[in-house]
C-alpha cells in the first residue's frame, strides 16, 4: 500500500466526522414563549360562543331578582293552604256583616227626620214598658212579703195571674185601647209570611191579644199559604185581612210605619193598607183549653 493509500484511509468519513463534534449530551431547547406556537405545531383557536366547550359564569342577580326568584313560584305546605282558607272564611263573614250593617245603615240614611224620630220615640216607649212591667213584678213582691195574710194575698195574684195568661193564651175574650188594621188585597199578592211579619211586629210593639179574621193569635199560631188566602191554624182566611189588637195605640201604629216595615211591605206588592186607632178594641175569638199530655204541675 502506498504512502497516499495510508492517508487515504485515516481521514474519516462525513458521518463519523459530524458524530464526533457533536457532544454526548444535547442541551434542552428552552420552551417556546406563551402564545407563540411552535414551529409545525397546529394552531390553537380561541372556542367559539355556543361550542360545548365553552364554559361562562352564570350572571349576577340583584337583590330584586333573587327575592322574586324565592317567591315565584309559590311553594305551598298544607298548613298555608289551612291557614288561608280560614282567613277566608273570616274575611268573607266580615265582609258580610259589614255588608249588612250598611243596608240598614242606608235604610236609616235615606229616612226622613220625622221617621226617625218615631223610630226613637217606639224604642223609647219599648223601653218604658220594660220598666213598667219590671216595677209591676217588684210590687207584687213587697205586697206578698208585707202582707199580713200571705196566703190570701198570694191566691189574689194568682188569680190575676191566671186571668192574664189565659188572654195570652186566648181561652178568655179581652177588651182595651188598640188599632185595628185591614189589609186590602185584590191583585192576590199578600202571602202567609207578610202576614206574620205583622203580627210579630205587633208583638214586639207590644200587643197583648190579637186577632185576625175571627181567628184567635196565640204564641204557638202557625201560617200557611193555602189557594187565594192564607191559612191561620189550619183554618183558611180570605182578604182583606182585618186584624183587631190591643195594646198602646201610640206603640202599635208607628211600629207598622216605620220606614221599611210592615206598611211599605205590603204597599210594595200593590195591597192596601188603613190602620185606626181605637179605645176600646174587643178581641172575644176564643181557643179551646188544651190539656197538655205529659207536662204537669210540679208545685204541691
Amino acid at each position: 500500500m502506498s504512502e497516499h493509500d495510508a492517508r487515504h484511509d485515516e481521514t474519516p468519513e462525513p458521518g463519523n466526522r459530524l458524530r464526533k463534534e457533536l457532544p454526548d449530551e444535547v442541551p434542552a431547547t428552552d420552551p417556546p414563549e406563551a402564545g407563540i406556537p411552535e414551529e409545525g405545531a397546529p394552531e390553537k383557536r380561541a372556542p367559539q360562543a355556543g361550542t360545548p366547550e365553552e364554559k361562562t359564569e352564570p350572571p349576577q342577580l340583584t337583590g330584586r331578582q333573587r327575592l322574586v326568584k324565592g317567591l315565584w313560584p309559590p311553594r305551598v305546605t298544607r298548613a298555608q293552604l289551612i291557614v288561608a282558607l280560614l282567613l277566608f272564611g273570616l274575611g268573607f263573614g266580615l265582609a258580610v256583616q259589614v255588608a249588612s250593617n250598611s243596608e240598614n245603615d242606608s235604610a236609616l240614611r235615606g229616612a226622613r227626620q220625622e221617621d226617625l224620630v218615631r223610630i226613637l220615640d217606639e224604642l223609647d216607649d219599648r223601653t218604658q214598658r220594660l220598666e213598667d212591667e219590671k216595677r209591676g213584678l217588684e210590687k207584687q213582691r213587697d205586697e206578698l212579703e208585707n202582707s199580713s195574710d200571705q196566703a190570701e194575698e198570694a191566691r189574689r195574684q194568682t188569680v190575676e195571674k191566671e186571668r192574664q195568661l189565659g188572654i195570652l193564651a186566648g181561652t178568655v175574650a179581652a177588651q182595651g185601647p188598640g188599632i185595628t188594621m185591614t189589609i186590602g188585597d185584590d191583585r192576590g199578592r199578600v202571602e202567609a209570611d207578610m202576614l206574620l211579619d205583622a203580627i210579630q211586629e205587633l208583638r214586639a210593639a207590644g200587643a197583648e191579644a190579637i186577632q185576625v179574621n175571627g181567628v184567635r193569635v196565640v204564641a204557638g199560631t202557625y201560617l200557611t199559604d193555602s189557594g187565594n188566602g192564607v191559612g191561620v191554624d189550619g183554618n183558611k182566611i180570605n182578604a182583606p185581612y182585618r186584624f183587631k189588637v190591643i195594646g198602646k195605640p201610640q206603640d202599635l201604629e208607628p211600629a207598622l210605619n216605620i220606614p221599611g216595615g210592615v206598611v211599605q211591605t205590603l204597599e210594595k206588592e200593590q195591597a192596601t193598607v188603613t190602620v185606626e186607632r181605637s179605645g176600646k178594641i174587643v178581641v172575644d175569638a176564643l181557643r179551646a183549653v188544651k190539656r197538655p199530655d205529659y207536662a204537669r204541675s210540679s208545685s204541691r
